[in-house]
């Protein structure tokens, strides 16, 4: 049984937050919130780390964060271009957009031969997502196109500074994925429900317990191949829309569709936080503490 992967997707940079977040202290010993990733990964069982970043900040990144983790678990960095496309494909003229999460995930295909979960780098997604997903993803070892995703229930991922966007999932009666919609500007309303517009502006509420992608995804390594044929039929059709960006949901809405993988829905009882605004960082802050002091993670995690 193979231990799976984590892939850490570290390469955006915070612009409503105003700075690099992911290499921000939040924890009471300087921890950022990819520190308490990867210790809950490393206790969930996970064998390997692979960082997607940048190149523009790798000597602060190996420094600041992949130092902590000597001798605890194996690291790797790749990094994601914006060169890096199939061949016979080029940067279009002006570009300037990073591609996407999917493209950010596709780096990780030279290292990455078992089981992978992937996360955001700069969202706390609490131990049992973790456990849930390493759990899953040693059951695969053999399997193509059985992947499973965490879902959080939507109350548990809502900001205090603003509204969010979320990737609402449809669900089937036996728990597998028909369908993530992204639903932006959710929100808690005065009367303590949770809505979102839809496309003609007329409010939608949402039920507390409903499941929504936070990017915490679990694959095989045959994934790889379809997000590299479906990338290839996007770039060919760049010109109807300029601005494409790659995100995990649109290879894995198509794939479901034709009936090609399968994807279970994890349920997880923990609550997400991150610092989506500068305002949120105090909160974050607050509660990193609260779950120190309940003994969920020791005061220093390395």
């Amino acid at each position: 049984m193979k231990q799976p992967t984590l892939v850490v997707l570290a390469a955006g940079m915070g612009s409503r937050y105003g700075g690099l977040k992911q290499l921000d202290g939040l924890g009471p010993s300087g921890e950022t919130i990819m520190d308490y990733s990867i210790y809950d990964a490393i206790r969930a069982g996970f064998g390997k780390v692979v960082f997607v970043i940048r190149h523009l900040f790798e000597e602060e990144f190996r420094t600041k964060i992949v130092s902590k983790y000597e001798h605890k678990i194996p690291v790797e960095i790749v990094f994601q271009d914006l060169d890096k496309l199939p061949e016979g494909f080029t940067v279009p003229e002006g570009r300037e957009k990073p591609w996407g999460t999917n493209h950010a995930v596709m780096m990780a295909e030279e290292v990455v031969k078992e089981p992978f979960a992937v996360i955001n780098a700069d969202d706390f997604y609490g131990r049992h997502g973790f456990a849930a997903l390493a759990d899953k993803l040693r059951s695969l070892s053999d399997s193509e196109g059985k992947y499973c995703m965490v879902g959080y229930r939507v109350g548990n991922t809502l900001s205090e500074s603003g509204t969010v966007a979320r990737g609402v999932c449809q669900v089937d009666d036996k728990g597998f994925l028909t369908e993530v919609v992204e639903r932006t500007a959710i929100a808690r309303g005065e009367d303590g429900r949770i809505f979102f517009e839809d496309e003609q502006g007329q409010k939608q509420y949402l039920e507390e317990n409903t499941p929504v992608s936070m990017n915490m995804w679990g694959f095989t390594p045959d994934y790889f191949r379809h997000s590299n044929e479906l990338f290839r039929h996007f770039l060919q059709a760049l010109d109807t829309n300029p601005k494409f960006e790659y995100f995990i949901p649109l290879p894995v809405n198509l794939l479901v569709a034709q009936g090609k993988i399968s994807v279970e829905v994890l349920d997880t009882p923990d609550q997400w936080f991150g610092v989506t605004y500068a305002a949120d960082r105090p909160e974050v802050v607050a509660k990193i503490q609260a779950l120190v002091d309940a003994g969920e993670y020791p005061t220093k995690l390395f």
